[in-house]
């Protein structure tokens, strides 16, 4: 049996042979697989230098332009860089493993946050079943942290779209802001202790809250976002939020029950950049 691989063509029951000269190979320059002599181990390297290469390069969808008005495809909507997609969930429809049915449940979509805020979801992906009906690849707040499944597009309001990504780095105790790939806005940052670490991961915000509770301990502004802890500084517990502090002299340092705090001078400014939806990274 032959396979044929851009010029190359190699049986299996017998070594390689050169078909035809690789494009843009200088001329004279000696091919890799060529001749009775030529080690069977060069050439397997080079097929499977080929073979990796070759799956990567398609495999790269791009994201979906903003500004589409075309119904939704099987497309990748979000880079979370540099383009994410997000939707408000209209109904409490299910949350499936895959885009069927059929296919196990793994939860329901929520209308509400537990601060009585208007649920969102993160949409990586869409998908056309076999019956035409649009499935979206959501991120799923709760715990476990990480999860994502598929529910019916009908499920969801309107679509919008943000440009912003928010990373934060546990090692160094700083967090960056960005916007369309370009830094926006960089703070110090108080991170959980190692008792009560905060999760690494990707989560969004989807809670933008000002005075939170009248409390002084959350600043003058409060995200809520889509990582659990198993306990937080988070009312009711178990969200990790991003916030003011009234402790500025324990920033940057570990002091937290799981939740990102940063000086409030720089919370307000944050509040200013950082729309509902933004990604965030946690390293």
């Amino acid at each position: 049996m032959v396979i044929g691989v851009r010029g190359f063509a190699f049986n299996v029951a017998s070594r390689p042979t050169r078909t035809s000269v690789w494009a843009g190979a200088p001329s004279g320059a000696p091919p890799a697989c060529s001749g009775e002599n030529a080690p069977m181990r060069r050439c397997l390297v080079v097929l499977l230098g080929i073979l990796a290469v070759l799956p990567a390069t398609t495999a790269q969808a791009a994201v979906r332009p903003p500004g589409l008005t075309t119904p939704f495809g099987t497309e990748q909507l979000s880079n979370e860089r540099t383009i994410t997609r997000w939707a408000h969930a209209l109904f409490q429809g299910t949350i499936r493993r895959n885009t069927w049915i059929s296919s196990p449940a793994i939860g329901r979509l929520r209308r509400f946050t537990e601060d009585r805020e208007s649920e969102i979801y993160v949409l990586l992906a869409s998908h056309i079943d076999s019956e035409g009906k649009t499935w979206f690849r959501v991120r799923i707040p709760g715990r476990p942290n990480g999860r994502t499944g598929w529910a019916l597009a009908y499920n969801f309001g309107q679509v919008k779209v943000v440009r912003t990504h928010l990373r934060v780095n546990r090692r160094t105790l700083r967090a960056t802001l960005f916007r369309r790939g370009k830094i926006i806005w960089r703070s110090r940052i108080g991170v959980g202790t190692p008792g009560t670490p905060t999760p690494a991961g990707r989560f969004y915000v989807r809670e933008r809250l000002p005075n939170l509770r009248g409390d002084p301990i959350y600043g003058p502004w409060a995200f809520g976002t889509s990582a659990y802890s198993t306990l937080s500084d988070w009312p009711r517990g178990g969200v990790v939020g991003i916030h003011g502090t009234n402790r500025p002299d324990l920033i940057p340092g570990r002091p937290s029950h799981g939740c990102i705090r940063v000086p409030n001078r720089n919370i307000r400014r944050l509040a200013k950049l950082m729309p509902l939806g933004t990604p965030v990274e946690i390293l």
